[in-house]
């Protein structure tokens, strides 16, 4: 099958939109399909990099096209989604939903995916056009929270055929064979002793602010922050230093392909979030949130503990994750003493969390995506 993904993101980027495309394409293409993506010239890269910041096996084609800032991507998308039409593709896949309504007014089929409501001024206008269009079409939603959510608001319903829950995965193969944290704090050369880990972006509602107090009540235990960019960094390097807050090492971005050997440094991790999310572009995500750290926690193998927000139970259960409210340090730093002293828990939950993981790999992912869109095509 001829699948021409389209997505707005920036490539190479650390946005987790980026990611979480890149991802999906690699997986599409690992599982036999003729790929290729089509990305906006805000800047190019070679193979090598992409697949160091992605953490990417096997190659596909990515085109760059141009754009002319001021027509807000709508001229990208429509560029794309001829020059797919071009390529002969067979399925248009897409993030962006300018591309998939010019797929349709192309006759394409198409996948759209979801991780959020239809947003900006012209979000709800340009969904109403694509949910009107009578054809193959297949939506995807990263939570049931959303695709209830988007029915509730457009007073519409999903056909079981033309509507995937798909959750975003992991790569259970990046996190086999991985050391103890221990010997992975060892060679990284990091702090030995009982480590937290949290790994992500820092921007507001991730809970920074959480794990900062946190840190300060539990001075005896260490703490891990993987990633943000040196400007979300440095104000709270800033406000560790006022505090007098010693026991967090902040590494900043970590390429995807490295990215698991930092996680295998930690004893536990954490999913801090607060009650109010801010995403990439904005907005309050904590309703249908569906982070793809998540996934990647499960695959390593240690516990979790998690910010008691509903739509993460579509997901996590006892077994996998210990669940606090999001403004109690107390009690995070509660749990977290407990499971310092309880190695035989902790060995418990990280094996059921990678049994957990096995369901969620991209691949699998994929699998089901391809499974419903043959059966569409038919």
């Amino acid at each position: 099958m001829k699948i021409a993904c389209i997505t707005t993101s920036v490539v190479p980027s650390k946005s987790a939109n980026s990611i979480q495309a890149m991802k999906v394409v690699h997986a599409l293409k690992q599982s036999g399909q003729d790929v290729r993506l089509w990305v906006p010239e805000f800047e190019t890269s070679d193979w090598a990099t992409l697949a160091d910041v992605y953490g990417l096996a096997t190659g596909f084609d990515v085109i760059w096209l141009p754009f002319f800032p001021r027509l807000k991507l709508y001229d990208f998308c429509l560029r794309a989604v001829a020059a797919a039409a071009h390529w002969g593709a067979d399925v248009v896949y897409t993030w962006a939903l300018q591309a998939a309504v010019f797929g349709r007014l192309h006759g394409k089929p198409t996948v759209m995916e979801f991780h959020d409501f239809p947003m900006g001024r012209n979000g709800p206008m340009l969904f109403g056009i694509y949910s009107r269009f009578k054809g193959k079409r297949l939506t995807l939603c990263t939570t049931r929270a959303l695709a209830e959510g988007i029915e509730e608001h457009f007073n519409m319903r999903f056909s079981d055929a033309e509507l995937q829950i798909a959750p975003n995965g992991t790569e259970t193969k990046s996190y086999a064979d991985l050391p103890q944290p221990a010997e992975a704090r060892k060679q990284l050369g990091l702090k030995d002793g009982f480590t937290v880990g949290y790994s992500g972006h820092f921007y507001p509602g991730r809970g920074m602010e959480l794990l900062t107090d946190i840190a300060r009540l539990i001075p005896d235990v260490n703490f891990l922050w993987v990633g943000g960019s040196q400007e979300d960094i440095a104000p709270w390097q800033e406000e560790l230093a006022a505090q007098s807050i010693h026991n967090v090492a902040i590494t900043g971005f970590i390429p995807n392909s490295r990215l698991p050997f930092y996680q295998a440094a930690a004893d536990v991790l954490v999913m801090p979030y607060g009650r109010k999310i801010s995403g990439s572009s904005g907005g309050n995500i904590a309703r249908v949130i569906n982070p793809m750290k998540m996934f990647d926690y499960l695959a390593s193998g240690r516990p979790i503990i998690a910010s008691e927000i509903p739509v993460f139970h579509e997901i996590l259960t006892e077994d996998t994750a210990i669940f606090c409210e999001p403004d109690d340090a107390p009690d995070w730093a509660k749990v977290i003493k407990a499971l310092r002293d309880n190695p035989k828990k902790c060995n418990q939950m990280g094996i059921r969390a990678k049994e957990c993981a096995e369901k969620y790999t991209w691949k699998n992912r994929a699998r089901i995506t391809l499974e419903k869109l043959e059966r569409l095509l038919e």
